[in-house]
């Protein structure tokens, strides 16, 4: 059974098509690159699969159940934006999914935030933005989660803090598990994925495994990817 599957999805706002119809699955255990430019509907797509937003149609399912109670508990999001209390410790984050999530595992968090060097007594707003950036993604890949849906994980850190994250999503995630990344930044990313979908103006483009669509193209994923949005 697909971890993730969309059929007819279409959502709307107002005169605007965000998604069009879109359908596509998920296997477990994968690593997807959701792919598109800025405005394609990848962050609509994620927030519709994690219950944030309800399609104008269609439908989404996790695990073979609609997005609700059920599925938060087997999905881990990392949102675009900050979500951070920038009055709080970091500490206080730990403990705060710790009491939250049930799959918490305290002792990787631990272990990646040691790794790091982060000092779980400093406060969020004392960090720096890529430090803000990696303590997220600690706090996103410790849980034991089936799906882990990662919105622009890399658009705002440095050329090093986007290596690190990378390999945190590869040492981190459950194998059994799938893990979508939204992003536009592919040459980066394309070394750790092993399917991606092409989002091109709230449609699907392509769905393809990242060994397919070298065969059958002959290029990089990057490489078709600047030839199907020209960029």
């Amino acid at each position: 059974m697909p971890i993730l599957k969309c059929s007819s999805l279409h959502k709307v706002y107002g005169h605007t098509v965000a998604l069009r119809n879109a359908d596509l699955e998920i296997e477990p255990g994968r690593i997807v690159g959701l792919l598109g430019p800025n405005g394609s509907g990848k962050s609509t797509l994620i927030k519709i699969c994690t219950g944030l937003l309800t399609p104008s149609s269609g439908f989404v399912q996790i695990g073979g159940s609609n997005p609700g109670p059920e599925t938060k508990g087997i999905v881990s999001y990392l949102p675009e934006n900050s979500y951070l209390n920038s009055w709080m410790k970091v500490s206080h984050m730990i403990s705060f999914f710790k009491d939250f999530y049930s799959d918490f595992n305290m002792a990787k968090a631990t272990e990646m935030l040691s790794n790091l060097n982060i000092n779980t007594n400093s406060t969020i707003k004392s960090l720096s933005k890529g430090t803000k950036e990696k303590v997220q993604l600690i706090l996103v890949m410790a849980r034991d989660a089936k799906l882990y849906l990662l919105d622009e994980p890399i658009g705002g850190v440095d050329p090093a803090a986007r290596d690190y994250i990378l390999n945190t999503i590869i040492k981190n995630y459950n194998p059994e598990a799938s893990v979508v990344i939204s992003t536009h930044l592919i040459y980066d990313i394309e070394q750790v994925l092993d399917d991606v979908i092409f989002l091109k103006n709230g449609e699907v483009a392509l769905s393809s495994s990242v060994d397919d669509l070298r065969e059958q193209r002959g290029m990089s994923v990057d490489a078709y990817f600047r030839e199907v949005f020209k960029c």
